[in-house]
């Protein structure tokens, strides 16, 4: 009896918000979708290339706010896996039943995210306000590292 190496459609797959996910993020997830053989979308409102794989492909939308975010949340469902930045698109993958999680490999949870979505609609009234908040800390190799270890155990969950 042959195998297939192409992913199966309705297993649980990976979902990316691909705008703002960085390079060392979209590498570990090209190489787990070939050793897993797990579904890995990349989702941007530009053209992101990706290898040639069956189980790595990109989706393009059309630009404008959220379209990225709303195109993801259409599409993911429960055991999915959505790699994200953005806290509000996390909120909604997880009223679907889907896992989130950063790309410093921080995961969203259902006890979690009412705070995260507080903290960051703080931070966006100070800089509203004119108040200087500063930026995200520079990414590091811990991060990757973190991230690789929580897209390991959703593989293994999976």
């Amino acid at each position: 009896m042959a195998t297939t190496t192409a992913p199966i459609e309705n297993a649980p797959q990976v979902w990316v918000d691909a705008d703002a996910c960085p390079a060392p993020i979209k590498e570990i997830l090209f190489r787990a979708a070939e050793r897993a053989k797990v579904r890995v979308t990349l989702v941007a409102n530009q053209w992101i290339r990706v290898p040639a794989s069956p189980h790595i492909r990109s989706i393009q939308v059309a630009g404008g706010f959220d379209v990225a975010d709303g195109a993801i949340v259409e599409r993911a469902g429960p055991g999915d896996l959505v790699v994200t930045q953005d806290i509000p698109l996390a909120a909604r993958v997880l009223e679907k039943g889907a896992d989130a999680v950063n790309p410093r490999g921080e995961r969203y949870t259902p006890d979690t995210i009412a705070e995260r979505l507080s903290m960051r609609n703080f931070m966006e009234e100070l800089r509203g306000a004119g108040i200087q908040t500063g930026g995200p800390a520079a990414f590091h190799a811990r991060d990757r590292q973190a991230f690789a270890r929580e897209l390991d155990r959703w593989i293994a969950k999976r």
